[in-house]
């Protein structure tokens, strides 16, 4: 979640920064009843025991530690420069969600900010709202739903050049570059190879620096990704371009595409958004829209070949509605409905193995939570890594188990994979239809196997396979 690199730069100015946080530090008020807690390091905190417990793919661990260590749902922490209050738990992750603007904002570090820049991502209180408004009209579900025949397109045109006629894949990287060019083709219809490749290749650099020390110097991650950012807009600047030209000329229609659709229309004060926006907006959606979901897809082809008894439940669903469909038909919304038990197991995935452990928000006001004070302007973190292996919350909570779905499901805010309130993910439905079209097509064609049983999962920061889940392909047989 933090994945950042120590560099003889960042050594050589470690003292300097040890200055400037003791200076800060020492203009802050004093606070009585604060949480339990310990601010670690100088400058870095406690971040490298939390970027270890990352690279060892289990980022409960940090939290789970400490609240054992303190007896408490609530305890405090540096990270990333920042003292910051770690809240666990539905009782913590409701009052962070249900509190957006009144008590909490959200927040991001510095490098999430200069990488991403002035975007619904960052906006806080009415432009918030405002902008979020917009941007469901292409979100909500009867909009998604039109994209499904595209969607559909591109998966079975992905298998047939990338899977089909192969021995052996390696998901991860594969699966990427298709969510990817998904992303591309649906929210800017970009169908260039060599664009969405230039763009792909500059974002590979661009994620591994979005949660990084903020520290502009050759070498360091965050360098690297500047660069990337920059490029990555240049690009983007060019369509965006292309295409207001391409309206004035009718050659694009206003609601073709969520960019079209930004371009064309005012917000609910008549407001346009400023181009520069537009392409950060488009820059957070290709970022969102494909690195989340490659990990998931990634990891339930992984508990599908690990899990057998899963794999039949999930086949046989598939089967059925595959069978209900004429030669060549594409799926449509009603049947993406009909894959209950294929969205619970999804759905067990990721609370197995969440594809966000958590995300931020800053005190607006002096917090009162569980006995103690959380003052104004420190930074909190919800974590859903710790929420989703809470065995008060799920009994056998290491197992593999996609009833838990059932029915009514969990508990309120004990399931948090896209976060919760005004600021859950955007594009959670995008998501659930991307996930079930690629299930359903992958599942009908092929059987799998691991080529490397027990690969080990580590965060950078989403769920990474290290060796990118290569597995041993072999066409389904019921295929007649």
């Amino acid at each position: 979640m933090f994945p950042f690199t120590i560099t003889p730069a960042l050594i050589l100015l470690a003292p300097i920064l040890f200055l400037l946080v003791v200076a800060k530090l020492g203009r802050r008020r004093t606070h009585h009843n604060l949480p339990p807690g310990s601010s670690g390091w100088p400058v870095i905190g406690e971040s490298l025991d939390l970027l270890g417990d990352n690279s060892a793919g289990v980022p409960e661990k940090f939290v789970l530690d400490r609240v054992k260590r303190y007896g408490s749902l609530v305890f405090r922490t540096s990270l990333l420069g920042e003292p910051m209050v770690v809240v666990c738990g539905p009782a913590g992750n409701k009052l962070l969600f249900s509190s957006e603007g009144k008590k909490v904002a959200v927040w991001w570090p510095a490098s999430v900010q200069r990488l991403i820049g002035p975007s619904l991502l960052n906006k806080t209180g009415e432009e918030a709202r405002v902008q979020k408004k917009m941007m469901m009209s292409f979100f909500n579900v009867e909009a998604l739903a039109k994209c499904i025949p595209t969607m559909e397109d591109v998966t079975r045109r992905h298998i047939a050049a990338q899977w089909q006629g192969e021995e052996e894949v390696k998901v991860y990287p594969t699966i990427k570059h298709y969510t990817f060019e998904l992303a591309c083709r649906l929210f800017m219809s970009i169908d260039e190879p060599d664009l969405i490749s230039r763009l792909f290749s500059h974002f590979n650099v661009f994620l591994k620096g979005v949660i990084s020390i903020h520290l502009n110097l050759p070498g360091t991650r965050f360098y690297h990704a500047v660069r990337a950012s920059d490029a990555i807009r240049e690009e983007l600047q060019a369509v965006v371009r292309r295409r207001r030209v391409d309206m004035e000329k009718k050659v694009a229609s206003p609601d073709q595409d969520i960019l079209s659709y930004l371009l064309a229309n005012p917000d609910e004060t008549g407001k346009f958004m400023p181009e520069i926006e537009v392409v950060n907006n488009m820059l957070n959606l290709l970022f969102a829209g494909h690195d989340t979901s490659s990990s998931t897809i990634t990891l339930i082809m992984k508990y599908l070949a690990e899990l057998p008894r899963v794999h039949e439940k999930v086949l046989k669903e598939q089967r059925e509605i595959a069978a209900s469909k004429a030669p060549g038909e594409l799926l449509s919304w009603e049947d993406l409905r009909r894959m209950r038990c294929s969205w619970n197991v999804v759905s067990e995935v990721m609370r197995m193995t969440p594809p966000v452990t958590g995300s931020f928000r800053e005190a607006l006001v002096d917090i009162e939570l569980e006995g103690y004070t959380i003052p104004k302007g420190w930074k909190l973190l919800w974590s859903a890594a710790f929420t989703h292996k809470d065995p008060e919350l799920y009994p056998n909570v290491t197992e593999f188990d996609e009833s838990r779905f059932e029915g009514s499901g969990p508990p309120p805010f004990s399931y948090v994979p896209f976060g919760g309130g005004p600021r859950m993910c955007l594009g959670k439905e995008f998501a659930r239809m991307e996930m079930l079209v690629f299930l359903h097509n992958v599942v009908n064609q092929f059987d799998w196997e691991l080529s490397i049983p027990s690969e080990k999962i580590i965060y950078d920061p989403m769920p990474t396979p290290v060796e990118g889940l290569p597995i041993r392909l072999r066409p389904q047989k019921f295929l007649d």
